[in-house]
């Protein structure tokens, strides 16, 4: 059983999903604009007016933070009225004064819950969308200009480069943003993808182009997936879409791509694939009704809006094209279940969005120009609000009220009744691996006609598709018996991998979030990545006495390493950014750089920052072949990211240690230390344990708990579900028993803590 086996979400190595402090939901940031001219909201109408991106000048504090020389303008389409006193804000602090931020931010997006007498929609679906693919981070904040309080806005992520490197390692690819921009009415605005052939001019009306250069690549994507489209998968980031569009549709957002052709970017990794990204979700679940293909939807048919809608469409090849493809739908189906079971059927949902209301409920109470009342709020949780606020028609309908019936219809569907594949266990081996080692994969599967291994040996490459056989000539025991195996292949460096089955009627992954969390195995390499810090504030100082980011590397061999011509880099469209001098690494031994964009200093000092929101490291030999390369998420202030053990073990998020060995004591902060969202899961104590060991996590505000233990196959044994529990600490005690209550063998586990959008990992060691 090879011990090697790590869940990654959405291929970073962040054992704790957090969000920057500025969009931790629990907080409601206090924005003040001010500008010299009294009469701003006229020259803020004039701006729209004249349809330009110009700005009016001022100063913004933000929690009592002062940003001078800021560019504001009012944003939205049908959430801007020249005659309204709330209007959506979009805050540049960085027009200006070049690199003016807070917490990375530059710009700040800031919408007026126009159509949602919940205030929940946009938030909650954006912490539904963040647990399957990127999305943006979203709060509220109260807003004020010249001393008039305005009123309670949500707060919302802007999908610019710092998103991009955080999400995708990479900022400067072509990012294009799907708006219609010839006013359309609803309901004549066209299809979705479309090509229209090879005349940059004719995607004017659709698209927005948000980065330097980019119409040539949308078109040749457009080109491929509507004309060639068995070659989509190299245009398109397949699974990443599917999930998208499973969340489009689900939760009825119909006020975006798979209806209209607005409110979504695209963004195009370094692999030259396409990647979804939702924009605007105001008006998911189900406030939005107009159905450009069927028109104007009722309750009746919101709820059983089909989840396979447009998919006969010809002017919607956003679905189309990918969902007539019979795997492509079985994909889909599979995702969309997954979904289903974890978020509307659990009863998530309807208990987050309470949670999320229980923190606004006193300032949605205050706010002089909220759309709608004080009981709408409260009501429309369940119930449809029919009257008031600015949305004409029949009303908003209530999101249990669609959603619970909608989770009925769906599930009774055939495409959602077939028997999925069930996995029952997997194995590679041998347990060691080196590079150049000849591995084997076997799985043993229920209802499966078809399983295959999916698996890279690189972060940035895609995903390889290895057929598993079930004929008794690939180490799978005897043909028929429900085992399938690969037989021997080689890997030259570790691999990020999951399983795919599928019968006549319907598919299965392992793990069920693939490809956005997958099991990974590192090969035993000489030189390594060891340990990082990028958001060191007052924990390190290097010879200047200056707090800086740094990378530790460390040599696993018994021989010293010479990187004299070595690169290193966070920059994947630059990989030899920055060259080693003449410099040696001895055996067992560490090297810290500092990442600070400070060459001039003595020592070793990279030619580049990291970024603490999250993005990617890089490491070159001197023929520029790629020694490493890792990615990570949001880091903690003053803690690290490093190995345990030294050059060899699972990433962890630690106290630093600067050049020195990472131990066990230390590779999880023990001690209470609340993180900024409130979330931490403690490293559990004892450990190694026999016969129990207990695990301990703290949660900010009530919050439903799921805590799943797994194998080092990654297959579950034990899982737990705490419906609601309160802020606080709490404590789970194992005892070394599976769902059934049988005792587990000796080996190492990883214990899983979800709760809300966070989730933390950590490893744990039992011994019979």
């Amino acid at each position: 059983m090879n011990k090697n086996i790590l869940i990654i979400c959405m291929g970073f190595l962040s054992l704790s999903i957090q969000a920057q402090d500025f969009y931790d939901i629990n907080t409601i940031n206090t924005i003040e604009i001010t500008f010299t001219e009294t009469n701003w909201d006229n020259l803020l109408d004039n701006l729209v007016s004249a349809g330009n991106e110009e700005r009016l000048t001022g100063s913004v504090s933000i929690n009592g933070e002062v940003f001078d020389s800021v560019g504001v303008r009012y944003k939205g389409n049908s959430s801007y009225r020249d005659n309204q006193v709330k209007n959506p804000f979009n805050i540049k602090l960085d027009y200006i004064i070049d690199d003016q931020e807070n917490q990375d931010f530059g710009t700040l997006k800031l919408a007026n819950v126009y159509k949602d007498p919940s205030f929940v929609r946009e938030t909650l679906g954006y912490e539904i969308a963040r647990r399957y693919f990127p999305a943006s981070l979203s709060n509220y904040a109260r807003v004020t200009v010249n001393g008039s309080y305005l009123g309670l806005y949500t707060s919302d992520q802007d999908v610019d480069r710092f998103f991009m490197r955080s999400n995708f390692g990479s900022g400067g690819n072509p990012r294009i943003k799907g708006e219609i921009s010839n006013n359309a009415l609803p309901g004549s605005m066209g299809g979705v993808w479309q090509y229209f052939g090879a005349d940059s001019t004719s995607y004017f009306s659709k698209y927005e182009l948000e980065s330097d250069a980019g119409w040539g690549e949308l078109i040749e994507f457009l080109d491929t997936l509507n004309n060639h489209t068995e070659s989509v998968e190299q245009v398109l980031n397949l699974d990443r879409h599917l999930w998208f569009l499973a969340f489009q549709n689900l939760f009825v957002n119909l006020d975006g791509p798979i209806n209209n052709p607005q409110n979504y970017y695209l963004y195009q990794d370094d692999l030259g694939r396409f990647n979804p990204i939702p924009w605007d979700l105001n008006e998911c679940f189900g406030v939005f009704t107009s159905h450009q293909t069927s028109g104007q939807l009722n309750t009746y048919q919101l709820q059983r809006l089909s989840p396979f809608a447009n998919q006969s469409e010809a002017d919607y090849p956003v679905v189309s094209k990918i969902l007539n493809n019979p795997q492509y739908e079985k994909m889909y189906v599979a995702h969309m279940k997954t979904m289903l079971n974890e978020i509307v059927q659990s009863g998530w949902y309807h208990d987050r969005a309470l949670e999320i209301q229980a923190i606004i409920a006193d300032e949605v109470q205050a706010d002089p120009n909220k759309f709608y009342t004080y009981s709408n709020f409260v009501s429309n949780i369940t119930s449809t609000v029919s009257s008031g606020g600015p949305r004409p028609g029949p009303g908003t309908i209530g999101i249990t009220e669609l959603m619970e019936t909608r989770a009925s219809y769906i599930s009774g569907l055939t495409e959602f009744t077939s028997q999925q594949p069930t996995f029952i266990e997997t194995d590679i081996s041998p347990e060691q691996i080196s590079p150049g080692s000849m591995i084997t994969v076997t799985v043993s599967i229920e209802d499966a006609s078809s399983v295959s291994l999916r698996y890279r040996e690189h972060l940035f490459e895609p995903f390889s598709d290895l057929e598993l056989h079930d004929d008794g000539a690939h180490g799978d025991g005897e043909a028929g018996d429900g085992n399938f195996g690969s037989g021997p292949f080689a890997i030259n460096a570790g691999i990020q991998y999951y399983f795919y089955a599928e019968n006549e009627g319907a598919a299965a992954f392992l793990p069920e979030h693939a490809e956005n969390e997958y099991f990974s195995i590192e090969t035993t390499v000489d030189l390594v990545i060891n340990e990082f810090m990028a958001d060191n504030e007052a924990a390190v100082a290097d010879q200047d006495g200056e707090y800086d980011d740094w990378i530790e590397l460390y040599n696993n061999s018994d021989t010293e390493i010479s990187l004299a011509g070595y690169f290193l880099s966070d920059d994947g469209a630059d990989l030899t950014q920055w060259v080693f001098p003449d410099t040696v690494i001895a055996p067992h031994d560490f090297l810290t750089i500092w990442a600070d964009n400070d060459e001039e200093q003595s020592g070793l000092h990279a030619g580049f920052k990291l970024s603490a929101g999250g993005e990617s490291i890089y490491l070159l030999s001197a023929d520029t072949t790629l020694v490493q390369s890792i990615q990570f998420t949001s880091q903690v202030a003053d803690s690290s990211t490093g190995r345990y053990p030294d050059g060899t073990g699972s990433f962890l998020r630690m106290a630093p240690t600067f050049g020195a060995p990472n131990s066990l004591m230390t590779s999880t902060i023990s001690e209470p230390h609340v993180l900024p969202n409130g979330f931490i899961l403690s490293q559990n104590y004892p450990n190694p344990f026999n016969p129990s060991t207990t695990l301990r996590y703290h949660l900010s505000e009530n919050s439903q708990v799921a805590l799943k233990i797994y194998d080092i196959q990654g297959r579950l044994v034990r899982s737990e579900t705490f419906r609601s529990q309160p802020s606080g600490w709490h404590g789970f005690t194992w005892k070394g028993l599976d769902n059934s209550g049988a005792p587990v063998s000796s080996g190492v586990y990883l214990a899983r803590v979800e709760a809300g959008s966070y989730s933390s990992v950590v490893k744990m060691t039992f011994l019979e």
